[in-house]
């Protein structure tokens, strides 16, 4: 599990494993070349990958998964159980995630996305997918709520290392390794 909290976070190489909602937090935060397992929950449960926070619309927070897998762990792979998996649900109104050029298998439901409670955020929530490959990234059958969208290169370029973390001003001084733009 992940929790996200405050300022800007780059993750990359990565493994990042949990049941509900195992990304979350209001940080501007890129996951990048990441290996994202989630794992078999509780009898009853489905999995959110991610549950971002961004209370306010002018804040500039939220969850970039970028060039990552997604794929069952082994305890969820095994267990011969179809578990309902979704790339994430609002946790609070103006939640902000994106999903570009990563890996989606099979377990990921066709609709991608969940709700947190009725109606809540899906009108201010900014989810959105650019670019995935894999069984599980096929937008045909997504949510039509009012925030999600499948996005283009121009705007999918907005959150890369480069711009949403303002990476190349802070991340050369580290020595991590980072890809700035697209892939």
């Amino acid at each position: 599990t992940l929790y996200t909290h405050s300022l800007r976070q780059f993750y990359r190489e990565c493994d990042i494993y949990g049941t509900v909602d195992f990304i979350f937090g209001n940080a501007a935060v890129v996951l990048q070349n990441c290996n994202i397992y989630p794992r078999l929950p509780l009898n009853g449960q489905f999995i959110a990958i991610t549950a971002q926070s961004r209370t306010d619309p002018n804040q500039n927070t939220g969850t970039s998964i970028h060039n990552c897998t997604i794929t069952a762990s082994a305890d969820l792979a095994s267990s011969n159980q179809t578990v309902q998996t979704y790339l994430g649900r609002p946790w609070k109104e103006y939640s902000r995630t994106v999903y570009m050029q990563s890996f989606m298998d099979s377990l990921i439901n066709p609709a991608g996305w969940h709700e947190w409670s009725g109606d809540f955020a899906l009108a201010t929530l900014y989810y959105a997918e650019y670019n995935n490959t894999g069984p599980g990234s096929d937008t045909t059958n997504r949510v039509t709520w009012p925030g999600y969208q499948v996005i283009n290169a121009t705007d999918a370029a907005n959150f890369t290392v480069s711009n949403f973390l303002l990476g190349d001003n802070w991340l050369p001084q580290t020595a991590v390794p980072y890809t700035g733009g697209l892939i």
